[in-house]
């Protein structure tokens, strides 16, 4: 009996001080850095809501209705008169109208095709016949394009009062 515990006693020694070479993997996680040139109030990319989540959104509200977001997208079209307006592709065919808040910021002209970042108040609006002229007049639309608005129209609308403009 003696013999077996100092054979048990010796294996459980000998397993006990084993060392086992462990291989420990680094993995280097790279991170994409995006660049953004802030407009506006100071806001980051945080938590913006995709084109997708945001078209849900503004299915489920009606004409009046307001709530805070940031969602991520592509600028379609800015005011060619100063900059003071831009849209954005929700990529379910609707747009978004984008104004800043008390026009304290106007965006490049040139930024079509390119990804922003917005921060603010999305709505639902009824923009009137004269409104929407002047906005196909920024635009430079033609006469004859102007003179074809002639009913008010419900739109998807945003008070931006930070974007973060993605630079190349």
């Amino acid at each position: 009996m003696k013999k077996i515990l100092i054979v048990f006693g010796i294996a459980l020694t000998v397993i006990a001080c084993k060392t086992e070479d462990k291989k420990t993997e680094t993995q280097e996680v790279e991170q994409e850095v995006i660049d953004y040139t802030s407009i506006g109030e100071e806001i980051t990319a945080d938590a913006a809501k995709s084109t997708a989540d945001m078209a849900e959104a503004y299915k489920s509200m009606s004409v009046g209705d307001t709530i805070n977001a940031k969602m991520i997208g592509k600028v379609d079209e800015v005011c060619q008169s100063k900059g003071c307006w831009m849209k954005v592709d929700l990529e379910d065919g609707n747009q978004i109208m984008v104004k800043f808040k008390d026009y304290g910021f106007f965006m490049p002209k040139d930024i079509a095709g390119k990804e922003i970042v917005i921060n603010g108040k999305a709505y639902v609006n009824e923009v009137p016949v004269d409104e929407l002229q002047h906005y196909a007049e920024d635009a430079g639309k033609s006469a004859e394009e102007i003179a074809a608005i002639t009913e008010p129209k419900v739109t998807f609308s945003f008070e931006a009062d930070g974007v973060l403009l993605k630079s190349e």
